[in-house]
Order: structure tokens, then sequence, then C-alpha cells
């Protein structure tokens, strides 16, 4: 059976799975199947039981279940909890496994295995799956670890390196829609974690966009520079760090003055400290840090005809 004891705080949670972490606490809120044990400290803890259960309302609702009605078809089938955790614990998903195995040949140095576990994982999944799945995966894991001060300076960036290798030589050999607009994708001001953005990236390139990926350390006048050159319709910039948002969305209200035209689209890690002003002021260019949040972003950007101006209420 799954573990009871309550092991993963809440934003552990919100990375792990990709849901907001102010979803989790409305969800909490007004339904009773989530409830989690709280610390001494009085912060929440989730066992494996709820990410169990959080893992299958969130797929009910990527089918076009509301929360309500999937909490509801939870509540009124018989043993349906139970069947959910022992399913989930009585077989760990393969592609975990697979993301473990990578996890752990990074760690120990070993780019023979590292290499042999990616080949395994793409002839069993989809490059969707291996991206998102696994590598995403891995690149939380990775990040927590580093900053819990579990892994050293070193460990990180042998796992980086390798990561961005692998993502890089994918997005290589991706072909490019010309109808799909161009697209420049930035690490915000001072980030050096830049692996989230090319999880972004590759999705991007997944779909056909062409993307000028940019990375970390750009000072904000070779942005503006790159962006008369190459005159993209969007721009895609990435956050992890909490201390580095101020600075980084003054980057962004810059950008968007003296370049009007371009979309920007704000997203990454760091999305999870932003205050509710904040994210009111701005919902209309936070693209979220789900590949459904993604998919909806993009697709209501496509579809306008006409954009306002993404600063018009300061």
């Amino acid at each position: 059976m799954a573990s009871q004891e309550g092991k993963y705080n809440i934003k552990a949670v919100s990375k792990m799975l990709g849901i907001q972490a102010g979803t989790l606490r409305a969800w909490e809120r007004r339904y009773s199947i989530i409830e989690p044990k709280r610390n001494e400290a009085g912060h929440r803890l989730y066992t494996d039981e709820h990410i169990y259960i959080i893992k299958w309302l969130m797929n009910k609702i990527k089918h076009g279940f509301t929360i309500s009605q999937a909490v509801d078809l939870l509540e009124h089938h018989e043993n349906k909890i139970s069947q959910i955790v022992v399913e989930s614990s009585g077989q760990k998903d393969v592609a975990m496994q697979l993301s473990d195995e990578l996890l752990s040949a990074l760690m120990s140095f070993n780019e023979r295995k590292a290499k042999e576990v990616m080949d395994r994982a793409f002839s069993l999944f989809t490059l969707e799956k291996v991206t998102i799945d696994i590598l995403g995966s891995l690149l939380v894991k990775v990040g927590d670890m580093w900053e819990n001060k579990e892994i050293t300076v070193a460990h990180e960036h042998y796992a980086s390196s390798f990561l961005k290798a692998k993502i890089g030589n994918i997005m290589f050999h991706l072909p490019v829609d010309s109808y799909l607009p161009r697209v420049i994708a930035v690490c915000g001001l001072k980030e050096t974690h830049e692996l989230g953005l090319l999880i972004f990236t590759l999705y991007l390139r997944q779909k056909g966009f062409e993307v000028i990926y940019l990375g970390e350390g750009i000072p904000p006048e070779d942005l503006d520079t790159v962006i008369r050159e190459v005159n993209p319709k969007l721009l895609f910039v990435s956050c992890t760090v909490e201390e580095h948002l101020p600075s980084t969305i003054e980057w962004m209200e810059q950008a968007a003055h003296n370049h009007p035209s371009v979309q920007i689209g704000f997203g990454g890690l760091g999305l999870e400290y932003l205050s509710n002003d904040i994210k009111t002021k701005f919902k209309d260019i936070i693209i979220g840090n789900t590949k459904t949040e993604w998919d909806h972003w993009i697709h209501q950007k496509l579809k306008e005809e006409k954009r306002p101006p993404l600063w018009s209420q300061k």
C-alpha cells in the first residue's frame, strides 16, 4: 500500500505534477478528497495516496471533466480511492523508472549508462513522453537536489550539460513550419537555470515553431538588437529563482514598451512565487508550467487577430 506518511510539501507536489499550488489549495478548501497532513510548523505535507488521487483527478480534467465532476465521480464509486492507490503503488510508471535510472547514471558521471537509458526511453515512448515525463521529471529532481544541497555544483552542471546536449540534438532534427510565427526564447535577468526553458523550447519546436533560443545571460540591449533583427511575433521569458522576478518583470515591461508588436509569454517555476495581485495584473502573459496550460495559451494567442497592449493596465 502507499505510504501514509506526509512527505511532500506543496512546492514539491506542484513541480512533480505540474499543477499550480494555488489550485491545490482551492481544491482543499472546496472538497474533502484531499486533506494533507500538517507538520509542527503547520506546513502542508502530502502522502503518496494524495499524489495518486491528485494525478487521477488531473487526468479526468484533461479528458473534459470539471474538477467538481471528477470529485463526484470519485466519491460515488465504491472503493474507487483504494483502487487508485493499489493500482498506482502496485506498478511504478515505466517512465519514472527510466527517469530514476537516468538520474542515477548522471549522478555517478556515467555517460555510457545515461545514453543507454535515453536510447531505451526513445524506443519505448514518443518524443513528447520522453521530453515531458522523463526529461521534465528529471529536471525537477536535479533542481530540488541542488537547491537542498543534496548534490554538488559539479553534479548539477554535469547533469545539466548532458540534458542540454540531448535536448539540443532533438531540436536540431525537428522540422519548422514556415506558416507559424517566429519565436525568441530567453531566460530572465540573472537567471542561470535554463533547462526549464529548454523543455518549453522543445515543446514549441515539436509544434513546428522556429525558435531562436538565446538561453541565459543575455543583456537587455542585446535582446533589443536580436528582436529588431529577427522580428519575432512571440517572445518567451522564463524565470526560476524568486529573487530574480522583480528585475525580470521590469525587463519585460521595457521590452514590451520598445517592441509593442511582440507578444510576450512569461513562464518558469518562479511563477509560484508571484503574488495574486501580480498574477492578476499580468494574467494575459502568464503561460503556466504545464503542457495543458501551454497549449491553451498558445492556441488563444494564435487565434487572436488583434492583440491589445500587454502592459496597458499598470
